[in-house]
């Protein structure tokens, strides 16, 4: 009886989300907001269809994997390299205050606690989760307006990329030392080694895909070895060395992103993870949120989360542009075009809560914050460029 519970949970989660994120775009809203929304309505909140278990939890892990690993494959290495200091620098502030920020947050309303306790590192968490910047929506804004290729626009895509990146180091090392039984020197070495054998195993593995891909072009064979490898550096990260399996399926799509057909393999990723594991993920976010636990308390909270992590992005990343020699105006627009944040900041928070460093009610602050800054963001935008041509 179990399995067919299973099967009218499914059904259930991919119909709602689809409908909640076709309404979410329609209100010019990321579709992931409508798939989180719908997983609200039906969780155990309101509407009680569907209830949480391990087997949406292990599809919901399956999917955020998916997720990483698309974003991977969706890296231009080249670009990336070719950025030069601008963009890491900004990318580099665009982390830092940001982590400094939600770090001091969390210690305001909860207490000040020492080095090495889980309440510390439950406050970089919530720093950490701030440091994740979602792009698409300001991508979509500059083409939009036809500023996409200039230079602020793309100084704002390579910080991004790079602030990802960074990102998913932060994490790896935040993860690393909240366990009890490690050490700084333990966790920087197993880190610094996952990266040596990406780096070496990496190489190879590109040489395979690459000889496979010029032999057996545009084949099923390719994108299939592809999710193979996704699985493996994620197994790898986390069993081997401690590391998020995040991080390895982020490693594997950068592995592939430079063969040929890195673009087919990314279409056959979207396909699994549109149809089936992207809404499960997001619906599951919502089937976590909690909402009967918020109070006042929480509520203040969760506004004073989204002004901080808005501001500090703005600060940082607009700062570190007017010390790389932009004007102020174009600083700002910097600062602004970085501050969306989407997908990753909800598989930081995924992952925080496995692990035990985030609880299911902060969920409702990280909702708030994609909500308000994938609205806000295209609108400020607008405005910065609208007065460029008034004067």
């Amino acid at each position: 009886m179990e399995t067919y519970e299973l099967f009218k949970d499914l059904a259930i989660i991919i119909v709602a989300a689809k409908i909640f994120g076709i309404l979410a775009r329609k209100c010019k809203a990321p579709q992931v907001v409508g798939e989180i929304i719908a997983g609200l309505l039906i969780g155990p909140s309101m509407l009680g269809l569907v209830e949480q278990t391990d087997f949406l939890l292990n599809m919901a892990e399956i999917g955020v994997v998916l997720l990483m690993f698309s974003a991977g494959l969706g890296t231009d290495l080249k670009e990336l390299l070719k950025t030069g200091p601008i963009a890491l620098l900004i990318a580099c502030a665009g982390v830092f205050i940001p982590l400094l920020g939600g770090t001091l947050l969390y210690m305001g309303f909860y207490g000040v606690s020492p080095w090495g306790s889980e309440e510390f590192f439950k406050a970089v968490f919530v720093g950490t989760i701030m440091t994740a910047t979602s792009v698409s929506i300001t991508v979509e804004s500059l083409r939009e307006m036809g500023y996409l290729k200039g230079k602020v626009g793309t100084t704002i895509l390579s910080a991004a990329i790079i602030d990802d990146v960074i990102g998913i180091i932060v994490l790896t090392f935040v993860i690393g030392f909240k366990n009890p039984e490690s050490n700084p020197g333990s966790v920087i070495l197993s880190t610094v080694l996952f990266f040596i054998f990406a780096i070496v195993v990496g190489y190879l593995c590109y040489k395979a895909f690459k000889w496979i891909d010029m032999k057996y072009p545009h084949t099923r064979r390719i994108p299939i070895a592809g999710l193979a490898l996704c699985f493996a550096m994620a197994y790898i990260a986390e069993v081997y060395f401690g590391i998020a399996d995040i991080t390895g399926a982020y490693v594997a799509g950068i592995i592939l992103c430079s063969i040929k057909d890195s673009n087919y393999i990314a279409e056959k990723m979207d396909t699994n993870s549109y149809m089936l594991f992207g809404p499960v993920f997001f619906a599951s976010i919502g089937l976590k949120t909690n909402l009967e636990s918020i109070d006042s308390s929480l509520l203040l909270f969760s506004i004073a989360f989204v002004i901080v992590a808005l501001v500090t992005k703005i600060i940082g990343c607009g700062l570190m542009a007017k010390l790389c020699k932009f004007t102020w105006k174009d600083s700002l627009k910097i600062g602004v075009g970085m501050m969306t944040r989407g997908e990753v900041a909800l598989i930081v928070s995924q992952k925080g809560l496995s692990v035990g460093l985030l609880t299911p009610i902060y969920f409702t602050a990280v909702i708030l914050l994609i909500i308000i800054s994938s609205i806000s963001t295209p609108i400020i935008l607008k405005v910065l460029y609208a007065k460029d041509k008034e004067a």
